[in-house]
């Protein structure tokens, strides 16, 4: 007979944290709500009406009492909030060197890719003490990316990239669920995380069939859909160059500026009316319906490997000092 556990297993660095604010937020709702509750019993016995004729002594107030009452409640509130807080902070913050893998949720499977172009369907292999960065999407209906034993779960929605990561401490198999409800197959949309050792994982990813990486895929997307045409790599296209293009403020139409992250370059892929570049006109047409998530997915890894506008060089002749 199997013991019983009140929480699932920890597995992830943030699963001991998330646990011990469990159980503080428990023990104090059960402490309070024992000492409520014996209190209520308490007055409701010691001053209950012993005679009709009886007139209740009035309290006129209880200085005291009532910053007692309100000053632990606002000290304990923080303490929550501050705890909580904490943990949500760095939850949110991947670091820089985490292993980067793309999910897209879809009525009922969960699509993952891996940066070295190995797909999986409703599991997920990475490696042991490493950081795992997650970046997800969905195709048609809200899902929850949710992973007990890690103590990780996310939204994912339809139209824009959420993230989430995770740091495995121990090898095994855990479950996968989605935790929001997505339609009469809600329940069927499992799979499972396998942690393996970095060596098992090394061995695994390159044994796995692969058709080249993200970027790779990414770049043939780009070629079959000529966007080079416009999108030239030294800028003197139609369209803006997309070289060195990730990470940087980008002008906009108007005076405004926006970071090209991945929902930037997701959004000018779609939706490229949204923000038009300064300096170039609205002439873009829009992808949407065209292009699957997965293929969104490459393409941002493909402007994300681009390297910086190649140089101009300079006419034969000219003088160093015009250069």
């Amino acid at each position: 007979m199997g013991s019983f556990s009140l929480f699932p297993e920890q597995a992830s660095t943030f699963a001991p944290e998330v646990d011990h604010l469990t159980y503080f937020l428990l023990i104090v709702a059960v402490f309070f709500t024992v000492v409520i509750f014996g209190a209520i019993f308490y007055f409701a016995v010691r001053y209950r009406r012993r005679s009709e004729r009886e007139l209740p002594h009035v309290i006129h107030g209880a200085m005291a009492l009532e910053i007692v009452w309100s000053v632990i409640p606002f000290g304990l509130t923080m303490v929550m909030f501050t705890w909580g807080a904490s943990i949500f902070y760095r939850e949110s913050r991947p670091p820089g060197d985490a292993l980067s893998i793309y999910v897209v949720g879809k009525q009922w499977m969960w699509k993952l890719q891996h940066m070295e172009g190995q797909r999986e369907i409703n599991e997920l292999h990475i490696p042991l003490g490493r950081a795992v960065k997650l970046t997800m999407t969905s195709e048609d209906v809200i899902h929850s990316f949710f992973v007990p034993a890690f103590r990780t779960k996310q939204d994912v929605v339809p139209g824009r990239y959420s993230t989430t990561w995770f740091k495995p401490t121990k090898a095994g198999k855990y479950h996968l669920f989605c935790a929001e409800y997505c339609g009469t197959n809600h329940s069927r949309m499992i799979g499972w995380i396998y942690v393996m050792e970095p060596q098992d994982y090394q061995a695994w990813l390159s044994g796995g069939v692969s058709t080249g990486t993200l970027a790779e895929n990414g770049q043939k997307l780009f070629e079959d859909l000529a966007c080079g045409n416009c999108h030239k790599p030294d800028g003197s296209g139609r369209c803006p160059s997309l070289a060195g293009l990730f990470g940087n403020t980008v002008h906009l139409t108007g005076g405004g500026t926006v970071k090209a992250d991945e929902a930037y370059i997701r959004e000018s892929i779609l939706q490229p009316q949204a923000k038009i570049v300064a300096g170039y006109g609205p002439i873009m047409p829009t992808f949407q319906g065209l292009v699957t998530e997965e293929g969104v997915l490459q393409l941002v890894e493909y402007v994300k490997s681009l390297g910086p506008k190649p140089a101009v060089a300079p006419a034969a002749n000219t003088p160093p000092g015009n250069r």
